[in-house]
């Protein structure tokens, strides 16, 4: 006597959950990508007025109101400053850094840092918040 099964196995796979994975997984790298680029040194940058987004430099040196530098969230001591920032663009057709100055920082660091800017004709942006 023949059996017949009367539940057969559907082959067929459904991509509705496979899409949904990817979906989330786009947003959360769009997430992470856009904030990746933040410093992990803390600093209240001062506000301004009229802010216009600029594409970000690759660059970052952070300055703490007790006068300690980083460069690229790296502590650097002062001497040490003006060549390692020489030594990140020397190879890089756009030669810019961006000084993340805290709101009290001294007045003095920020034009050391300025100077080396000057002296090799290294292009700076000064990092601030919109005004609200």
């Amino acid at each position: 006597m023949k059996i017949q099964r009367r539940n057969k196995a559907n082959p067929e796979f459904s991509l509705a959950a496979m899409t949904d994975v990817i979906l989330l997984m786009l947003i959360f790298f769009m997430i992470t990508s856009s904030a990746a680029n933040q410093s992990a040194i803390e600093v209240n940058l001062p506000k301004a007025g009229a802010v216009e987004d600029n594409i970000p430099n690759p660059v970052i040196v952070s300055i703490k109101p007790d006068g300690s530098y980083f460069v690229d969230d790296n502590p650097v001591n002062k001497g040490e400053l003006e060549k390692i920032i020489s030594d990140k663009l020397n190879g890089q057709t756009n030669k810019s850094f961006t000084i993340r100055a805290d709101e009290n920082t001294m007045h003095k660091d920020v034009v050391f840092v300025m100077e080396i800017a000057e002296k090799h004709k290294f292009n700076i942006a000064i990092a601030t918040v919109k005004d609200k």
